[in-house]
């Protein structure tokens, strides 16, 4: 982690110069508290001195802006769906366009390289949203053969979260984004005179939107300055990767690197239902389709102790599974996280312990994903004020 409230251009290392390491949004809310973190080849705000439990709240009943590093990457060309029916588990040329889906990308033994979300915005052109990890290469390396052509858009990522999203995406758009705009949905629209592209999508488990710029045409303050404008009336706040990163636990929302990698299938990290066996030519598919696991990521509560990423769980001496990321969540005034274990098993309602840095104790309760809302209700309802349907 590195403070950078005023980050100098010049002084970025030129292999992140090229992914516009530094946010055009960072001046907006940097301040000398500011904790930056890179991920994607990209500075976000980790930490930015707010009162974190504040910002949580305000993402639960008003709403909160997010500077985030993912990284658009454009697949386009006659070959594009069939190509990215290569790469991922479900078919790409099955989405419409102006959709977006969730896919997973797999090695060729099965295991986990990648998730995220892939947009269709025309017949042959796909974005895309990628997290931490090296796609670049990935799509380079078995690009053969297909006729893509595979580009940065250059395009920076807001992500509008909170159940007021939908009054102040509205607002900024002059009314063109509605209620009617349904869950993973996009388009380019106009906000504030700036045409860019905007999704019904997000990271939060809340409702939300998420902003993607036009590289050099976006004018990045002016937006900024627009939305905080129209989402003045409704408690819009700016928030760090804290409050949302607490949020996507209590969703069930995994971290692609860190809550799984490559070494787990599709099933162990709980994500079958994303793999298409329709897709005949995906990579990895043999190996998925032929080995049979269950899921081995499960959720922790832990009374009085926030449980920390690669802490060990333990039954009695044993060491049954790790904690890969954990935070302390106000809706249950307690610790939460998730554990993945080296087994599959019976887990589900086991009283377990935590073995903290110090080798002290913490009684935890093992339970499924999500917390709670699992049918995803509050992501999927959207009402403007008045609107009685």
């Amino acid at each position: 982690m590195t403070h950078l409230p005023a980050l100098d251009p010049a002084r970025i290392h030129p292999v992140y110069a090229g992914a516009n390491a530094l946010s055009p949004f960072h001046a907006c809310y940097a301040n000398p508290n500011t904790v930056l973190r890179l991920a994607a080849g990209r500075f976000f705000a980790h930490y930015n001195g707010e009162d974190i439990t504040a910002t949580y709240w305000a993402l639960r009943r008003a709403a909160v802006l997010y500077d985030v590093p993912e990284r658009p990457v454009e697949i386009s060309g006659p070959d594009a769906a069939p190509f990215l029916d290569r790469i991922f588990t479900r078919r790409s040329g099955a989405i419409k366009i102006g959709r977006g889906r969730y896919v997973l990308a797999c090695t060729h033994e099965g295991g986990l390289f990648m998730d995220g979300i892939l947009f269709r915005l025309a017949d042959d052109r796909f974005w895309f949203v990628q997290p931490d990890g090296e796609l670049d290469s990935w799509l380079l390396a078995h690009r053969y053969g297909y006729d893509v052509t595979i580009s940065d858009p250059h395009s920076r990522v807001l992500q509008l979260q909170g159940p007021k999203s939908l009054a102040i995406i509205n607002a900024a758009s002059d009314g063109a984004i509605d209620a009617a705009m349904g869950y993973f949905h996009a388009g380019f629209y106009n906000l504030g005179g700036q045409r860019v592209f905007v999704s019904r999508t997000g990271w939060s488990g809340e409702l939300g939107y998420e902003i993607y710029t036009r590289g050099a045409a976006t004018d990045c303050p002016r937006l900024w300055e627009w939305l905080m404008q129209c989402g003045a009336p409704h408690g819009l706040m700016f928030g760090s990767m804290q409050s949302l990163n607490i949020r996507r636990i209590e969703a069930g929302i995994l971290d692609s690197g860190s809550d799984f990698d490559s070494a787990m299938m599709p099933a162990e990290a709980g994500l079958s239902r994303f793999v298409d066996g329709e897709n005949t030519g995906f990579i990895g598919r043999e190996a998925v389709l032929a080995t049979h696991c269950e899921n081995r990521i499960f959720g922790l509560l832990c009374a009085g102790h926030v449980p920390a990423g690669g802490s060990p769980v333990r039954a009695g001496d044993e060491e049954v599974g790790i904690v890969t990321t954990g935070a302390h969540s106000p809706e249950f005034d307690a610790g939460i996280g998730y554990v993945r274990f080296a087994n599959t098993g019976a887990w589900q309602g086991r009283d377990l312990h935590i073995t903290s840095g110090d080798g002290a104790r913490h009684e935890c309760r093992i339970v499924t994903l999500p917390f709670y809302d699992p049918d995803k209700q509050l992501v999927r309802m959207a009402r403007l004020d008045g609107d009685p349907s």
